[in-house]
């Protein structure tokens, strides 16, 4: 009985050991400085530049798809990019921040609405939504074209500046 105890505590200790050890040799690559300006900025102005949509503000921002179910009329100014996203989703979070940078970048110039299918499920089930995130991309006076799955930010800058801006 004597010997377990010392053998228990013995493993105990080199538990604790492994667990607390020196972890020094573990590095962590910072953002390049220019990001991590730029999301300090964003969080410290509470700039949040992409717009959250109900499906009430869906029809009279961005298409009236029940009054006029047989073609698409976009009712904006300026192009857009529709997010249809939940926030349980893991590649939705890594968008997220991206999406609020495109937001920031091309302010003025885009919209960028994020619709949550959790909330928002008759429009989600409206648009077929069956894979988050699904992006729609809408041009000015042209059907729009959607996209699934988390994008990097070069993907996302091509798309506007070539299927939105038309640059």
């Amino acid at each position: 009985m004597k010997n377990r105890v010392v053998i228990f505590a013995a493993v105990a200790a080199l538990v604790i050991l492994v667990a607390c050890g020196n972890n020094s040799n573990r590095s962590v690559s910072p953002l390049p400085e220019s990001e991590t300006q730029q999301k300090i900025n964003v969080k410290r102005n509470n700039m949040s530049k992409t717009i959250h949509l109900t499906k009430a503000e869906f029809l009279t921002k961005v298409a009236d798809y029940e009054k006029n179910s047989q073609t698409w009329e976009y009712l904006g100014d300026k192009p857009a990019i529709i997010d249809f996203y939940a926030d349980w989703c893991g590649p939705c979070k890594m968008i997220a921040p991206i999406l609020e940078e495109l937001a920031a970048e091309y302010d003025g110039q885009i919209y960028i609405y994020k619709v949550n299918t959790e909330a928002e499920q008759e429009l989600a089930a409206d648009f077929g939504i069956r894979s988050i995130p699904t992006l729609l991309f809408v041009p000015m006076n042209e059907a729009p074209q959607m996209a699934q799955g988390a994008l990097p930010k070069d993907a996302f800058r091509q798309a506007i500046n070539e299927i939105l801006l038309k640059n």
